[in-house]
């Protein structure tokens, strides 16, 4: 298929979903539930004085309070119309926004909030054809419904935000490496001592490139803290992951992939690029099987593009709920099926793929209306 073929597909593809817009209301902390999330980009600050798309060489630091509304599906992520204007019964607000002059105020907050959350921190990198605004909306969803445990951290790379951005992207991905190990060594020194990283998409291969440079380089002290990875709909080169895994020596453990083969977004990238499939699109885990890693698949509960299936799911943000100790069961029993809760049947194919597939209907779960 032509390239530009391609290029309209996706833009299609995306073209329907409303894009976020900073709105600022405090106000709206008194009708949501507050997230709190801080913020490390290399985002340039535009005309309008906004984190935009172009690059920044300097990282700067931020803090934002975000108001989940309480109307809504789990996994949704609802925006203000542009004619209605904002409501925040049903829409992602901003109720706070700091700006850092310089890195030791941020460490300062930053450490505060770790000690109050025991040493955690979770840092979420998100993936291609995001605003500034929709990365930091997602990462406070994902930390509602999946309830994450620590200090919520977003890394905010410089995406143009638009669908036929893919080749810009990829650049502002390779562009945004430093930065996010300059951040990862913010989160070290602030007091972190277990750093989860959650990556999604285009933002998986930014963040195995950063885990690969500063193994290389030796001696990061973010690299030392890092207790897990998980990346999401990972667009890498299976190729490419298994360079980087090898010149990283050892995987951080554990390290997940949550992946579908029902993934529209990654069948276009795939082609994009010449090949069959990327690493968040495999049919066969084959490729991978040498390596310590461990692949979810989710394609049992991908809808639409099924790009972002494990925090967009209502069913399956049930089931990750119900299951507190995953990969226990999993180390603990490998047969051919394993039967963890009900409602849930996991398959393990080998030792590094499991399939999850609901056994009997789970509802999604939703948030109720408020009495009139």
């Amino acid at each position: 298929m032509p390239r530009h073929v391609l290029l309209i597909a996706l833009t299609l593809l995306l073209a329907c979903s409303p894009r976020g817009e900073m709105i600022v209301d405090p106000t709206a902390a008194r009708v949501g539930s507050v997230e709190e999330i801080f913020v490390g980009t290399t985002r340039a600050v535009d005309e309008e004085g906004k984190f935009g798309t172009k690059r920044s060489e300097t990282v700067a630091f931020a803090r934002y309070e975000v108001s989940v509304p309480p109307v809504r599906k789990v996994g949704e992520i609802n925006y203000p119309a542009r004619l209605s204007g904002a409501d925040p019964k049903r829409d992602f607000l901003a109720t706070e926004e700091e700006r850092y002059p310089a890195d030791a105020p941020f460490r300062s907050d930053l450490k505060a909030s770790l000690r109050a959350h025991g040493g955690e921190a979770v840092i979420f990198i998100h993936g291609f054809n995001n605003n500034f605004t929709e990365g930091l909306y997602r990462i406070a969803q994902f930390s509602h419904d999946l309830d994450l445990p620590g200090t919520i951290i977003h890394y905010s790379w410089p995406s143009a935000a638009i669908p036929l951005g893919y080749v810009y992207d990829r650049d502002s991905a390779l562009f945004a490496r430093d930065g996010l190990e300059t951040l990862l060594d913010q989160v070290a020194a602030a007091g972190a001592t277990r750093i989860l990283v959650v990556a999604h998409s285009m933002g998986s291969a930014l963040t195995m490139e950063t885990l690969r440079q500063a193994s290389i380089r030796g001696g990061s002290r973010g690299l030392a803290r890092i207790s897990g990875v998980i990346l999401i709909s990972p667009d890498i080169d299976v190729d490419v992951f298994r360079e980087q895994a090898r010149s990283m020596g050892k995987l951080p453990q554990p390290f997940v992939i949550f992946g579908s083969d029902r993934d529209k977004i990654l069948k276009i990238s795939a082609k994009l690029t010449g090949q069959a499939e990327r690493l968040g699109s495999l049919s066969d885990v084959s490729k991978v099987a040498d390596l310590d890693v461990t692949y979810y698949d989710v394609r049992a509960f991908a809808k639409g593009p099924g790009h972002f299936t494990v925090g967009e799911s209502p069913a399956l943000i049930a089931l990750l709920e119900r299951i507190t100790d995953l990969e226990g069961a999993f180390e603990r029993e490998r047969v051919a099926r394993i039967g963890l809760l009900p409602g849930v049947i996991l398959t393990v194919q080998n030792a590094t793929q499991v399939i999850i597939s609901p056994i009997a209907p789970i509802g999604p779960r939703y948030i109720p209306h408020p009495p009139r």
